[in-house]
């Protein structure tokens, strides 16, 4: 067997371009439809926070970053305190550091001109989702086993319906009212507790999560604002950057 056997061009691997693609959208469409609800109750929020309907596409289309982005919106008060939610924007999304990190090993083949708009899409979802297909790939003997097609299948649909529907909210907001009366609110974590659930190793893995949540409710129970955002996502990090060093 050849090198340029082992090394097989990504369309040859998975099926062609279009079949990739439309495999990662055909992944990727349950839970689509998953966020579409918190999508519109970020973008309520939003309007009722003094966003207009063009201010919203573009916080949610440059930050593409849901839990970022609902922080960013609860601490949003006319004059903003722009710092704190710099601040609170850069903990929430610290740990796309860590999500970049575990994909970079399936993206050495691929040229920087692809690898940046690719990370520039990611989110939990496609990355969880891409992820999770990379190592059934590698566990296949597939090469290479990221599949830039099959990631785009899932990273394109949740940008462009993110920002539609976060718009849709910002403009049917005032009509609506409350959205969260509609207990679309419970979308946010029912997306997330199935990622997690797909992710699960043991608990042995899960451990930063569980130190994560402790520290975040009880900062949010004891000391008022948003500081348990902060809290919770540094306390995270902390745990998994020490429980590493276990290995």
């Amino acid at each position: 067997m050849s090198v340029s056997d082992i090394t097989l061009d990504e369309g040859q691997a998975g099926g062609g371009h279009g079949a990739e693609f439309r495999r990662g959208v055909a992944a990727s469409t349950p839970v689509l439809l998953g966020i579409i609800p918190y999508a519109l109750v970020l973008g309520a929020q939003a309007a009722q926070k003094g966003l207009s309907v063009a201010e919203v596409p573009l916080m949610t289309g440059l930050n593409f970053a849901g839990g970022s982005e609902f922080a960013a919106i609860q601490l949003w008060t006319s004059p903003p305190h722009i710092l704190l939610i710099a601040a609170i924007t850069l903990l929430v999304n610290s740990r796309h550091f860590l999500m970049g990190a575990a994909l970079a090993p399936f993206l050495r083949h691929l040229p920087r001109r692809k690898v940046f708009p690719a990370l520039f899409l990611m989110c939990d979802e496609s990355w969880a989702i891409g992820l999770a297909d990379a190592k059934r790939r590698e566990a296949a003997g597939l090469r290479p086993a990221f599949s830039l097609a099959y990631y785009a299948g899932t990273a394109l649909p949740f940008y462009v319906a993110w920002v539609f529907f976060t718009t849709c909210g910002a403009a049917l907001g005032p009509m609506l009212g409350n959205v969260e009366n509609y207990g679309f609110a419970m979308a946010f974590p029912a997306v997330f507790l199935v990622l997690l659930r797909g992710m699960w190793k043991g608990f042995a893995a899960a451990r930063p999560w569980l130190v994560s949540l402790v520290v975040a409710a009880a900062i949010h129970l004891l000391v008022p604002g948003a500081w348990y955002v902060a809290a919770g996502a540094l306390s995270g990090l902390l745990a998994a950057w020490f429980l590493a060093g276990e290995k």
